[in-house]
C-alpha cells in the first residue's frame, strides 16, 4: 500500500532538445499543482540541463525531480521510475520525444492512466508493426530482416528504404534500381531491419489530432516541404499550418484516413502526429506517432489558433476533455539551405526579431499570437546547431541548422513571405581545418 499523502505528479519523458521547445508543458503541469517528474535519455547533456534547472530565470528551473536513463527500453525506464511510482501519486505519463513513445505508453497502461494505450504506443514506435497493422492505409511494402538483405527486393522501383528503428528521417533513402538498393543496404548496421516501400508521388502533409477516449476532438492539417526534389533524401525543410490550397475533398480524405488509422490501432487519449501523402486524391500513410509533433509545429498551431496546445495535451493525459479552437491565421516554418563548413554567426537584416540559439540556451522563444487580420510578421529565427559545429549535407533532421517562423492572415501568401524572411537571414560559415 502507498501512503495517502503522496503529492500528485506527472511523468514527462523527453530530452533537453525537446524540453527546451516544450517548456510551456512544464509550466502548465506546475500551474495545476502537479509535480513534473522528468526522465531524459543519453542524448541529453546533463551538465547543461542541470545548469538550466539551477537558473531561476529559466522555465526548466520549475523541475525538481530528474532521472537520466542510459537507453529507452521499457525495462530500463520502468526500473528508473519505480521510486517515483511509490513516492508520488502519478496521474499522467506524457511522451515528448520519439524514443520514449513505447515506455511512456507502457507506464500509463500499467498504472491504469489515461493515455494512448500500451498497444497503440508500441505500434506507433515500430515501423514494421505499423505497416502490418495499417496495411490498408499505406503504400506497397516489404520488411527485410538483417539476414535477408542479399535477396531483398522492393515491390517496385523507384523505392524508399527506411531503417525500421530510426527516427527524424535518419537513413531514409530513395533508390532507383537494384544497384542503388544494394549500396543503401550496405550503409545500415548489421542488426537493423529495414522497410522497402514504393515511392509514393504527391505532396506530403501531417495531421495533428487531439483524441479523447478514442474520439478525435480536433484535427489540423500541416503542409510539409522536403528536400527530396534535390536528391535522394527526405529531410523536412518546412511546415505550414493550416495547409493552404487544399480542396474540400482532399481535406476530407486526409482527415478520414487519419481517423481510420487511429481507430485501427485503438488510440485512446492524447495528441497524435501522422504523416500522409496525397496521391491521386488518396491519402497514403507514411507513419503515425503517439507524441507531440516535432520542429516548430506546436508553435505554428499556437500562432494559427491563438491558443497554446500544451494545456490541451495535459488535459488529455489527465483524462480531461479539452476544447481547442480552429485556426484564424496561417503560420509557417522554413529551414534554410546552408553550405558546408563550421557554423559561425547567424544574423538578421533589417528585422526586429531576435535570433534564438535554441540548442545552446535550451529555450525556444515564446509565441505571442496576433489578431486574425494583423499584418504578416516574422516571429522567430531559430538556430538548432551551435557555433563551431560542422555543417554539411542535410541528410536528416539533425543536420539542419537555421529556420524562420512567421505568421499572417489566412489569405496571406506565406510562401512569398517566408522567402522574404529567409532572404534576410545571414549564416556565416568557415572552412573546416
Amino acid at each position: 500500500m502507498y501512503p495517502d499523502n503522496r503529492k500528485p505528479a506527472v511523468v514527462v519523458m523527453s530530452d533537453l532538445v525537446v524540453l527546451g521547445r516544450q517548456t510551456r508543458l512544464i509550466e502548465e503541469i506546475v500551474a495545476r499543482d502537479l509535480v513534473p517528474l522528468v526522465l531524459v535519455g543519453p542524448d541529453t547533456p546533463l551538465d547543461r540541463l542541470r545548469a538550466h534547472m539551477a537558473d531561476p530565470a529559466h522555465p526548466l528551473s520549475l523541475m525538481d525531480e530528474l532521472v537520466a536513463v542510459p537507453d529507452s527500453s521499457v525495462d530500463t525506464v520502468l526500473a528508473a521510475v519505480q521510486d517515483w511510482v511509490r513516492e508520488y501519486d502519478v496521474q499522467a505519463s506524457i511522451c515528448c520525444g520519439e524514443v520514449f513513445v513505447d515506455p511512456a505508453g507502457a507506464l500509463g497502461e500499467l498504472l491504469g492512466l489515461p493515455g494512448p494505450g500500451g498497444w497503440a504506443s508500441r505500434v506507433c514506435r515500430d515501423k514494421i508493426m505499423q505497416r502490418t497493422a495499417l496495411d490498408a492505409f499505406g503504400p506497397r511494402w516489404r520488411a527485410v530482416a538483417p539476414s535477408g538483405r542479399a535477396e531483398a527486393e522492393p515491390p517496385c522501383y523507384p523505392a524508399v528504404v527506411k531503417p525500421a528503428g530510426r527516427m527524424y528521417s535518419s537513413g531514409v533513402r530513395r533508390v532507383n534500381d537494384a544497384r542503388e538498393l544494394r549500396a543503401a543496404l550496405e550503409g545500415y548496421g548489421p542488426e537493423e531491419s529495414v522497410l522497402l516501400e514504393e515511392l509514393v508521388e504527391g505532396p506530403e502533409f501531417s495531421v495533428e489530432a487531439l483524441v479523447f477516449d478514442g474520439e478525435v476532438l480536433w484535427s489540423g492539417i500541416t503542409a510539409k516541404r522536403t528536400n527530396e526534389d534535390g536528391g535522394r533524401f527526405f529531410t523536412e525543410m518546412g511546415h505550414t499550418s493550416p495547409a493552404p490550397g487544399l480542396t474540400k475533398d482532399e481535406e476530407a480524405a486526409l482527415l478520414a484516413a487519419n481517423a481510420g488509422v487511429l481507430a485501427r490501432i485503438g488510440f485512446r487519449h492524447g495528441i497524435t502526429h501522422a504523416e500522409f501523402r496525397l496521391s491521386r486524391g488518396e491519402a497514403v500513410l507514411m507513419e503515425v506517432a503517439a507524441r507531440l509533433p516535432g520542429d516548430a509545429i506546436t508553435m505554428l498551431w499556437h500562432l494559427a489558433t491563438g491558443v497554446a496546445l500544451e494545456p490541451a495535451i495535459v488535459d488529455l493525459a489527465l483524462g480531461v476533455k479539452p476544447d481547442y479552437p480552429q485556426p484564424v491565421r496561417r503560420a509557417v516554418q522554413r529551414y534554410l539551405d546552408h553550405g558546408s563548413g563550421v557554423l559561425g554567426e547567424v544574423t538578421l537584416d533589417g528585422q526586429r526579431t531576435e535570433v534564438s540559439w535554441i540548442k545552446r540556451d535550451g529555450l525556444w522563444p515564446v509565441a505571442e499570437p496576433a489578431d486574425a487580420q494583423a499584418p504578416p510578421r516574422c516571429t522567430a529565427v531559430l538556430v538548432a546547431r551551435e557555433s563551431g559545429e560542422v555543417l554539411g549535407e542535410q541528410a536528416d533532421s539533425g543536420a539542419r541548422s537555421v529556420s524562420v517562423v512567421g505568421d499572417g492572415p489566412l489569405d496571406a501568401d506565406v510562401d512569398a513571405l517566408s522567402r522574404e524572411w529567409v532572404s534576410a537571414v545571414r549564416v556565416t560559415t568557415a572552412e573546416t581545418a
